[in-house]
């Protein structure tokens, strides 16, 4: 465990963007293999490549997110614009800024890329990634601020690939009732 602490210290966007570039692709590679009902690659070779390209995009502007939150909470606190806040209190109350703020910028850039990637645009449902940020990623969050922070981005790598199964398995059920 010591070389992913010492990795992720000294390398804090590269190993932020490894995470994401290898998880996040895989969550939605996964949503589409449930959806699509197909074991082998749901992609095609060059929309592969441009996936892996587009998480460590995203996970850029997560990394920072991350950063940021952490520390307007804590100028928040200091500043008596909230309470001294501390564990799940601190965590819940980072979790949820970051959500509420970068939350629906972060889905729209996600799907942008998605479009890009995909070569159409496709705005449909996107009410659901922002729902997705209330239902899934504060309480997810909350988890991962709990965390020390050398521990944060790997977690919301392994997030990503979590939400990719159960949107695989929410948009078969969709599709399976039509």
């Amino acid at each position: 465990m010591n070389w992913y602490i010492e990795l992720v210290t000294t390398y804090p966007i590269l190993t932020a963007m490894i995470q994401f570039a290898v998880l996040g692709t895989l969550g939605d590679a996964v949503s589409h293999w449930i959806v699509k009902r197909k074991i082998f690659s749901p992609y095609d070779f060059k929309t592969l490549i441009l996936k892996i390209i587009e998480w460590p995009i995203l996970a850029v502007m997560i990394k920072y997110a991350f950063i940021g939150f952490h520390g307007f909470i804590d100028i928040l606190i200091n500043n008596n614009y909230l309470p001294p806040l501390e564990g799940i209190g601190k965590s819940f109350a980072i979790s949820t800024s970051m959500n509420l703020q970068f939350g629906p910028l972060l889905v729209i850039m996600h799907r942008l890329m998605d479009n890009l990637i995909a070569g159409k645009q496709n705005w449909k449902n996107l009410d659901k990634g922002f729902y997705s940020l209330l239902w899934f990623w504060i309480p997810a969050h909350t988890i991962t601020f709990i965390l020390p922070k050398e521990f944060q981005i790997g977690l919301a790598a392994l997030w990503s690939l979590a939400l990719g199964i159960i949107l695989g398995f929410y948009n078969r059920k969709a599709s399976d009732n039509k």
